[in-house]
């Protein structure tokens, strides 16, 4: 166990991750996914990229198709490791274990960089501390894309509390069927726009029915 209940709960679900959280019978979230992917590619296209938090690399795939090359790093070894057996014959892509919080000074050269479902996931103090090593270890004009989860009422996990920064918690389940409470916010363009507008330019966003994307520049 680590001190960061977020990784413990991936950890714990990274052979499961896949069955239940791209469920193929629900269609209407996986054509928002495939949707989304494409887009990514698109914008990754000819990118040196650094991904953040590439769980079991379903964004990857989507990135590897276009970019020069493409460096998935997760917090999670048990993630990551799943993330390389998909990626195997991947040749443009390599694979190494990093904390988002934290990037270690010798990542290399990028020049954009994607996050999946990362973002939700930091508390507010953490957003900050994740723009400011952005701009400290990727530098000014990078490109940043983020996608992350709408709340659907009915599907989205049960939101538990909001804290006294603002941070709500929700409610997930292991395949174990252990509770685990998470931090996971579901911000409005007014406050990713707030957030953000401090440390990126250009900022651009859209909205799908279970996700949202946003694309800027690092100032």
């Amino acid at each position: 166990m680590s001190n960061n209940p977020v990784v413990d709960f991936y950890t714990a679900i990274a052979d499961h991750y896949d069955a239940q959280f791209h469920d193929e019978t629900d269609e209407d979230r996986q054509d928002d996914l495939e949707d989304m992917a494409e887009q990514v590619a698109d914008l990754m296209r000819g990118h040196t990229v650094l991904e953040l938090g590439c769980g079991t690399g379903f964004w990857t795939d989507a990135i590897a198709e276009t970019a020069e090359s493409v460096l998935a790093t997760d917090i999670s070894e048990a993630m990551l490791e799943v993330a390389r057996e998909h990626g195997q014959g991947l040749e443009n892509v390599r694979y190494r274990v990093v904390d988002a919080l934290n990037l270690p000074g010798d990542l290399g050269k990028f020049t954009a960089v994607f996050a999946g479902f990362l973002w939700s996931h930091f508390k507010k103090e953490e957003q900050d501390t994740f723009l400011a090593g952005l701009r400290a270890r990727i530098g000014k004009d990078a490109l940043l894309v983020i996608i992350d989860d709408v709340y659907v009422e009915g599907a989205s996990p049960t939101i538990a509390r909001t804290d006294a920064q603002g941070n709500t918690w929700a409610q997930f389940v292991d395949a174990d069927g252990v509770r685990h409470e998470l931090p996971k916010n579901y911000p409005t363009d007014s406050a990713l726009r707030k957030r953000l507008g401090t440390a990126v330019r250009e900022i651009k966003i859209g909205r799908g029915e279970f996700c949202w994307a946003l694309t800027c520049r690092l100032k």
